[in-house]
C-alpha cells in the first residue's frame, strides 16, 4: 500500500496548519488507494541545521535527524500543508527540509496553503525546493484562503471547490507516488 505523509508545516502558536492538515486527511481517509498519516514538525523538534556534513552525504551526527529520517524516509509520497510568512515558507518546514536528501528522492509531493492568498509564494518556494531535492512536484494544488475560506479569518470552512481540489491534488499525489516506486526499485 502506498503511503502518504500529510506534514503540517508550522510550529507557530495558534496555528492554522493543524486544522487543516487534519481537513486534508479526513478526506484522504475515505480514499482506498493509499495509506495516509498526519506529521507534525511539533512532533520532531529540530534544531537549525545542526548536521556537520550535508545531507546529500546520509551521515547523520544528531538523533534527532536519524528519527527524522526514519520517518520520512518510510513514506512513499507527501501533502506539505503550508502558511506563508512573508512571501515563503515557514523557517521551520524549511529547516525540516534540509536536514535530509536521499529520503526525499524520486517520491511526489503536493501542497495544501492556507494565508491571505493561499500561500501561493510559499509553495512556489517549495517547489523549487522540492526540484533540488529529486521531489516530484503534481500539478493539482489547494490554496485555501483566509477571506473565503475560513470563517471570521480564524475557522476553517473551505468552499466546496476546495475539496474538488484536493480530490485532484490527491489523485495526482498517489498516481506519482505509485510511479516514482518503480523508479526507486530499479
Amino acid at each position: 500500500m502506498t503511503n502518504i505523509a500529510i506534514i503540517v508545516g508550522s510550529t507557530r502558536p495558534g496555528r492554522h496548519g493543524e486544522a487543516v492538515a487534519r481537513w486534508v486527511l479526513e478526506h484522504a481517509s475515505t480514499r482506498s488507494d493509499a495509506k495516509f498519516e498526519l506529521v507534525d514538525l511539533l512532533d520532531h523538534p529540530l534544531p537549525h541545521l545542526d548536521e556537520p556534513l550535508p545531507a546529500s552525504a546520509g551521515q547523520y551526527a544528531g538523533e534527532h535527524t536519524r528519527r527524522w529520517s526514519e520517518t520520512i524516509d518510510r513514506f512513499d509520497g507527501y501533502v506539505f500543508v503550508t502558511p506563508e510568512y512573508n512571501h515563503s515558507t515557514p523557517g521551520a518546514l524549511k529547516n525540516a527540509i534540509d536536514y535530509l536528501y536521499r529520503e526525499w528522492n524520486n517520491k511526489a509531493a503536493g501542497f495544501v496553503g492556507y494565508g491571505v492568498v493561499g500561500a501561493a509564494r510559499a509553495v512556489e518556494h517549495l517547489r523549487l525546493i522540492a526540484a533540488e531535492l529529486q521531489l516530484a512536484t503534481v500539478r493539482g494544488q489547494v490554496a485555501l484562503s483566509f477571506y473565503t475560506d475560513f470563517e471570521n479569518f480564524t475557522t476553517l470552512r473551505p468552499e466546496p471547490r476546495q475539496v474538488d481540489a484536493l480530490g485532484e491534488l490527491l489523485d495526482q499525489v498517489v498516481a506519482w507516488s505509485n510511479a516514482l516506486a518503480v523508479v526507486r526499485q530499479g
